[in-house]
């Protein structure tokens, strides 16, 4: 499913990173904090609203947003290249339906396999009695 979020529909705004970046991290604001609203979305169908919603229950905030945050690089545009990417593929798997599992029979000579094993495991045992 190659659903891609447009970037008007996404919010982002900038704050004061820690970590890596020297005396750099006190005046500039590298954190980018990602902002998308799955309700206000225009390119999901509600069934997919719904679906993202499900999968994404523990990332989405009391205003129906996914907020992500990226403060790994020391710029602003790294940063917010990284959380754009984040959402689009964390998106894309919400929406990855998985396929049904089809139960499936065991094979006559697994278990075939399987009586001769309990056999031979049952001669040590008895063998085990019978030194005692």
């Amino acid at each position: 499913m190659g659903v891609h979020i447009p970037v008007n529909e996404i919010k982002i705004t900038y704050a004061r990173s820690s970590g890596a970046g020297g005396q750099n991290v006190n005046k500039t604001a590298t954190k980018a904090i990602l902002h998308w609203s799955v309700g206000r979305s225009q390119v999901l169908s509600a069934e997919q609203k719904e679906r993202v919603r499900a999968k994404l229950k523990n990332k989405i905030n009391w205003f129906d947003e996914v907020v992500i945050m990226a403060e790994e690089e020391r710029s602003q545009p790294q940063n917010r290249a990284t959380a754009v990417a984040r959402l689009q593929t964390l998106v894309a798997r919400a929406l990855q339906i998985p396929k049904k599992r089809r139960p499936t029979r065991p094979t006559y000579s697994s278990k075939i396999k399987r009586l001769e094993a309990k056999k031979i495991h049952s001669r040590l045992k008895i063998l085990r009695h019978s030194l005692e």
